[in-house]
């Protein structure tokens, strides 16, 4: 009797409750970021390649994704917006590495790559001031409601407020880089 009431109330369960993941063989959560993620520029000597990036248990509602990349301890005052990535249809749940290329034409098509503060566009890896304690990257994937109405010159503050307004579930890695 209760193995069988365990399997139908188990069975009940919706699926609103899956666990949304993210992970990535180049930052296996909460680990140092490797010189291959890091930014080539800015005193900086890493190779700029975006981490690989895989995803699971995204709402059935999901109708497309978006990929973020910030430091909030940057001196900028407001943090740094490293990478945002949006429209990726819904039917991707992986980046490879190196997707972060605008150049490498690695993302779907309707995926757009927006500016950064590094005032280009795709992927622009962690690099804190030297001799700064090592700075938090977080890497979120948000499964959205709808794709969004903005182009690749959209402010990276306007891409933020539009994921977090769409945002069904989100997915986040935490990586840390210092120098």
């Amino acid at each position: 009797m209760k193995k069988t009431l365990f399997v139908a109330l188990f069975l009940c369960v919706p699926p609103a409750f899956a666990k949304f993941t993210v992970a990535s063989k180049a930052i296996p959560g909460k680990s140092k970021i490797k010189m291959e993620q890091v930014f080539n520029g800015f005193g900086c000597t890493g190779q700029n390649v975006s981490p690989d990036l895989e995803w699971k248990g995204a709402p059935k509602e999901t109708r497309a994704f978006a990929v973020t990349m910030y430091d909030p301890d940057a001196q900028a005052g407001n943090g740094w917006w490293h990478w945002l990535v949006f429209n990726i249809p819904a039917s991707v749940t992986k980046l490879e590495a190196g997707a972060g290329d605008v150049k490498a034409g690695k993302l779907d098509p309707a995926a757009i790559q927006s500016r950064t503060d590094f005032n280009s566009y795709g992927y622009g890896g962690p690099c804190p001031p030297a001799g700064h304690k090592p700075h938090r990257y977080f890497i979120r994937v948000y499964a959205l409601k709808e794709p969004l109405a903005l182009d690749k010159d959209s402010p990276a503050a306007t891409v933020g407020f539009n994921v977090n307004a769409n945002k069904l579930a989100v997915a986040e890695l935490l990586g840390t880089f210092g120098r």
